[in-house]
């Protein structure tokens, strides 16, 4: 049995434009809730190519990351209902500030996004009950405050895009 912790990755699009940031409106066990563009890594892609996908995916809008925002852990519990187990997950979260491009024609919004909205930091703060996660208004407060990081800070291995071991090759 394999009982290693392994913290889920994801990475987050903290978008800001005009004093308003990007968020998404989603379907979740907990009901609609706000976010970031933002989700889980994919096996075979660098943090950066995540977030631009993820971007892409819940905002059918592209997304060059430019700088890391900031590198977060947070712990969500959920527990047991009619015929599904208790969760509690421990999540790492990327969050990445950017550029945001237009709409990409023929795209849809990802499966359970209702839709995109651009909000002010009060209205952010003031719907802190709504956020699928606490790391919503910590990101968006951290870029307020212009925590950056340059990408040169993080490194993808070529064989996490190659998919080969070194000791394999």
């Amino acid at each position: 049995m394999n009982t290693r912790w392994k913290p889920s990755v994801t990475v987050a699009a903290i978008i800001e434009r005009g004093g308003k940031f990007l968020l998404v409106e989603e379907h979740t066990p907990e009901g609609l809730k706000l976010n970031n563009p933002a989700g889980h890594l994919d096996p075979g892609e660098s943090l950066v190519d995540g977030c631009a996908r993820e971007a892409l995916e819940e905002t059918t809008r592209t997304f060059r990351p430019t700088e890391l925002v900031g590198i977060y852990m947070s712990r969500f519990q959920r527990p047991a209902r009619e015929q599904t187990d208790a969760e509690d997950i421990t999540y790492l979260r990327f969050a990445f500030c950017g550029e945001l491009g237009e709409v990409m024609q023929g795209r849809q919004l990802d499966t359970g996004i209702v839709r995109t909205l651009w909000l002010t930091p009060d209205e952010i703060r003031a719907s802190a009950q709504r956020h699928r996660s606490p790391l919503v208004l910590r990101c968006m407060e951290d870029h307020l405050a212009g925590q950056r990081f340059p990408l040169d800070f993080l490194y993808t291995d070529p064989t996490v895009i190659e998919g080969q071991n070194p000791a394999q090759g």
